[in-house]
């Protein structure tokens, strides 16, 4: 899944982009509402990370351009505001979760997990994807193949990540390119397919389908 992450304090944004990065995510950072505004249509943001003080203005200000350009986006607020009034306005104004700094960034990572499940249908697929001898534990963030773990790169796992959090949909190769890079990432012609390949060979090639014109399954997922 892909991330904006909207916050002015330059050494938390870093430290917050490297930790997501290094559980799979894709991170990209705005400082200001106005570098905020400029990003959002640029990309297939699967949730912004959200700071509310920001040096030209109030964070929920972005809120209804957001709702225009991407409906299906999550937001989840961060801020030193922990005010119930504070709380209640950001939900009332389309945020889907709340939390307060300081926090711990593996709250933060449980509370993306169930963005992610919640996007993908949570309720009917759940944070374990079984499909045969193959598990994919969002929740968990792990991978076992006739129940023994499958090392997976940050950028594998990226991949395998966003097929599984959406099982039962065909993703386009632009859809899938922008779950694996940033702006600031360099990336040649073929980089999916190379990726592909990989995550075949360990997880089984018969695992992600292609189907041509259109872009890549996984195998067996529900219908």
């Amino acid at each position: 899944m892909r991330l904006l992450l909207i916050e002015d304090d330059a050494p938390l944004a870093e430290a917050l982009s490297a930790y997501l990065r290094g559980k799979g995510f894709v991170v990209d950072t705005a400082a200001t509402l106005a570098q905020a505004r400029a990003a959002l249509p640029a990309a297939h943001w699967g949730a912004l990370l959200l700071d509310l003080h920001l040096p030209d203005g109030d964070g929920l200000s972005l809120l209804p351009l957001l709702q225009r350009q991407h409906p299906g986006c999550s937001v989840i607020v961060l801020t030193a505001r922990d005010q119930i009034t504070d709380r209640i306005r950001g939900l009332d104004a389309g945020a889907d979760d709340y939390l307060v700094k300081p926090f711990d960034a593996d709250e933060l990572l449980a509370r993306l997990r169930a963005v992610e499940r919640r996007r993908g249908g949570g309720g009917q697929h759940g944070a374990v994807l079984q499909l045969g001898n193959l598990t994919i534990d969002l929740a968990r963030d792990r991978v076992l193949l006739d129940g023994l773990a499958v090392e997976l790169t940050a950028k594998e796992w990226a991949l395998l990540r966003v097929m599984a959090s959406r099982p039962e949909r065909i993703h386009s190769r632009d859809s899938l390119l922008d779950a694996l890079y940033g702006f600031d990432d360099e990336t040649d012609s073929n980089t999916l397919e190379v990726f592909i390949s990989k995550l075949r060979r360990k997880i089984g090639r018969e695992r992600i389908q292609t189907l041509r014109g259109l872009g890549y399954r996984l195998a067996g997922s529900p219908t």
